[in-house]
């Protein structure tokens, strides 16, 4: 029995652990690296689920048998610390208040559903997301993959979110096609006057980039508030061609999983130079900063990490659980965000339960330390 035993336990269950391990000691790597300097260090963070997954099993495993590998296993998952922390949330004691405060929803709403080929269904998401919309009824709107078309349009978007929110101001960064009129990008909407407006400007873009960053300076009663909505880079992986460019048709093949790396690494990179100017920019804001968007990154990116070096992640202050906040086909968990400044504190941090989109909304309600 013990020389069974020593040979289930022997070489290749050991291999294994040690590849587990090393997956996710790595992935530790990733929120402090450039993408650059280490180009395959990214996707470690983006697999960090994945080895943590394994590295758990594998403390489970040599328990079970009583080895000194369960030891191991549990060091590596400690040496982690308080990244493990990054990923889901179990602190929700000031998850309400009833206390006036500017109250944010962020949504990426995909263009409304606009490409679905049922065009009753793709009114139908557009409604659908109206209708969320109208039942928070935010003081502030931040949308990314935004859509809207000159008049006229079959597929009106403007005139009903001004009335569903009366809103008093609004700011828009687009790319306008000339030929159809219409405008792909991001907006922020608000039921209170804006101060000031403007852009960060990123790298320049390609046609098929409408990754953008905007702000605004709004002012409710006496509080003024600088809010950011970003929707950084894209990955581009099996989306919509009309939108984003060619399809990448066959993830399987050599071909296609070389195209899917050079994707991937590309959007790192440029990700973190965005969040690199979104930075610099917030840091010379006379006033409370909320940033919120798309970051198109987990919180094991150095994408997040930047932010959160600087400000605070709504989420993990006052949610609860794993936050998942995109949907599509592609597992890639918590990637919308809401970050503040420390003159600030949160509550009522809520993620939509379901959504026509491939992103679900997060609202929370900020308010001014005294």
């Amino acid at each position: 029995m013990s020389r069974k035993r020593n040979i289930l336990l022997s070489g290749p269950f050991k291999l294994a652990s040690i590849i587990s391990f090393i997956g996710l000691l790595l992935s530790y790597l990733a929120p402090f690296i450039h993408p650059s300097s280490i180009p395959a260090l990214p996707f470690f963070g983006l697999s960090y689920p994945i080895f943590l997954g394994l590295t758990i099993f594998w403390l489970l495993f040599w328990g079970f048998f009583r080895s000194k590998w369960a030891i191991y296993s549990l060091v590596v998952l400690l040496i982690g610390g308080k990244l493990h922390f990054r990923n889901f949330a179990l602190s929700n004691a000031a998850a309400t208040t009833t206390e006036p405060g500017l109250k944010v929803l962020t949504y990426n709403v995909r263009l409304f559903d606009l490409f679905n080929p049922d065009f009753d269904e793709a009114l139908k998401s557009r409604n659908e997301i109206f209708a969320y919309i109208r039942n928070e009824q935010p003081d502030v709107l931040c949308l990314q993959e935004f859509y809207r078309q000159d008049k006229p349009t079959r597929f009106e978007i403007m005139d009903s979110l001004n009335a569903l929110l009366q809103t008093k101001d609004y700011h828009e960064r687009s790319a306008h096609k000339r030929a159809t009129r219409e405008n792909y990008g991001i907006a922020l909407f608000s039921k209170y006057p804006m101060i000031a407006r403007g852009d960060v400007m990123f790298e320049s873009q390609g046609v098929q980039d409408f990754n953008y960053c905007i702000f605004a300076d709004i002012v409710k009663n006496q509080d003024t508030f600088r809010i950011y909505n970003v929707h950084l880079q894209s990955i581009r992986l099996n989306t919509d061609p009309h939108i984003e460019g060619e399809e990448v048709k066959t993830y399987g093949s050599k071909k296609g999983a070389l195209a899917v790396y050079r994707k991937l690494r590309v959007a790192f990179e440029k990700r973190a130079e965005q969040a690199r100017r979104v930075v610099e920019h917030f840091k010379t804001s006379p006033y409370p900063v909320i940033v919120c968007g798309d970051f198109n990154d987990t919180p094991m990116s150095y994408t997040y990490n930047q932010f959160q070096l600087f400000l605070q992640d709504a989420y993990r202050a006052c949610g609860w659980g794993l936050g998942t906040t995109y949907v599509g086909r592609l597992p890639a968990g918590r990637i919308d965000y809401l970050f503040y400044g420390p003159q600030l504190y949160v509550a009522d941090f809520k993620i939509q339960k379901k959504t026509p989109s491939d992103h679900r909304a997060i609202t929370c309600t900020f308010k001014k330390r005294q």
